[in-house]
């Protein structure tokens, strides 16, 4: 169980994503820094106790329409061997000192704990609550074999699409199975936490528009064959 302690981080998450965005491809923003807020999310638990692991909605305001991205994060006590490319950086925790902070599509321990989800297996967690659940969070999988654990390091590409299409990354968890992870978020209707067409699972969630609505969209789809 993951223990939300109440302190500081310096950076914060956001300034450390402020950074990290514009050189992503899928960044929706113009030339200036984004002006991002936490909109939502959620959390999963590591069964080892060692890595912290959230999904987070950052909304960035600065454009002329706000641009929803779903950030997973890991946060480790020490380096992860062989994912310097995935650093988004690292944060001074009131409690926990240093804090290496990675992009979570590259780490073992979330999608191996994001897989558990979509089998019923892990529980979501709400993102800022000690041991409380977030029923909110629809998952499905219909697949007949367990899913494996994933792999030591994973392989995750980033995927540009059209404008009208969401940017995601995908990540190759096991021979003729694919897990993608959408980075730019678009609310839908509420139907979208229904399994998506020709998926074997899914993963929708929640998050606040500025506006004070309250939006909905599919975070993560499993692809076989």
């Amino acid at each position: 169980m993951a223990i939300i302690h109440r302190t500081t981080l310096t950076p914060t998450k956001l300034e450390l994503l402020t950074v990290w965005l514009p050189g992503r491809p899928w960044y929706r923003g113009g030339a200036g820094e984004p002006r991002l807020a936490r909109a939502g999310g959620f959390r999963l638990d590591d069964p080892e106790g060692e890595v912290g692991i959230e999904f987070m909605v950052a909304t960035d305001t600065a454009g002329p329409e706000p641009v929803h991205y779903l950030a997973p994060l890991t946060y480790r006590g020490a380096p992860l061997d062989g994912a310097e490319h995935s650093l988004i950086g690292t944060t001074e925790h009131g409690v926990l000192g240093t804090r290496w902070v990675y992009d979570g599509c590259h780490d073992p321990v979330l999608v191996t704990e994001l897989l558990a989800l979509f089998e019923g297996r892990a529980q979501a967690q709400a993102q800022s609550l000690t041991d409380t659940p977030d029923h909110e969070i629809a998952r499905s999988y219909t697949g007949s074999a367990p899913l494996p654990p994933a792999p030591a390091a994973p392989c995750a590409e980033d995927n540009k699409n059209n404008e009208d299409a969401t940017d995601a990354t995908s990540i190759a968890v096991a021979p003729g199975l694919t897990l993608r992870l959408h980075r730019v978020l678009r609310p839908a209707p509420d139907a979208v936490a229904d399994r998506p067409e020709g998926a074997l699972g899914h993963v929708a969630g929640h998050w606040d528009l500025p506006d004070g609505d309250r939006a909905r969209a599919v975070f993560a789809v499993l692809h076989g064959g």
